[in-house]
């Protein structure tokens, strides 16, 4: 079973930003270093290969999708442990994301955003989302992985919905 849909749609210029986000109990480096480092992201996402650092781009292998395809991600921003902002044009239309982390009260909040510049297909997007943040949750805590049948297309009105539900503050 999944937790509800945590995903929210903010308008933004040219746009829209989805954000979906978990909160966990942990220092915030310990959850910087499940997005960054290689052998942790290869635990809930995929590998990463080559040289992380802002303005390179590195090799990423969606390990649990069809096919384990690899693509090519260009770092925009690493401020650790708050912000990477990561980009792609592989792909139809490309990903604009940013991981944002901030730390309060002996809990660490992961904010997945996504710079979109059309909606069209969130309702794909939002589940696949909540999806890999579950599988973030379940590697860290030593859970089993969940079930993408369980995202997908049981959220997908959920998030076909957002646009007009979107809180602009």
């Amino acid at each position: 079973m999944t937790s509800p849909p945590t995903g929210r749609l903010f308008p933004v210029p040219g746009g829209h930003d989805l954000v979906v986000s978990r909160t966990f109990r942990a220092p915030v480096e310990d959850v910087w270093a499940s997005v960054t480092e290689s052998d942790r992201t290869a635990r809930w996402f995929g590998p990463w290969e080559g040289e992380a650092a802002p303005g390179r781009v590195i090799r990423v292998q969606m390990a649990h999708e069809d096919q384990v395809p690899w693509f090519d991600l260009r770092i925009d921003a690493c401020e650790p442990p708050r912000r990477l902002a990561l980009s792609t044009t592989d792909g139809p239309g490309g990903w604009r994301i940013e991981l944002l982390l901030s730390h309060s009260a002996g809990r660490t909040e992961l904010r997945l955003v996504q710079h979109l510049d059309t909606t069209d297909g969130i309702g794909d997007l939002g589940p696949g989302w909540e999806y890999y943040l579950d599988m973030l949750a379940a590697a860290r805590d030593g859970r089993p992985a969940p079930c993408f049948d369980d995202y997908h297309p049981a959220m997908k009105p959920y998030f076909e919905a957002l646009p007009t539900r979107a809180d602009p503050a």
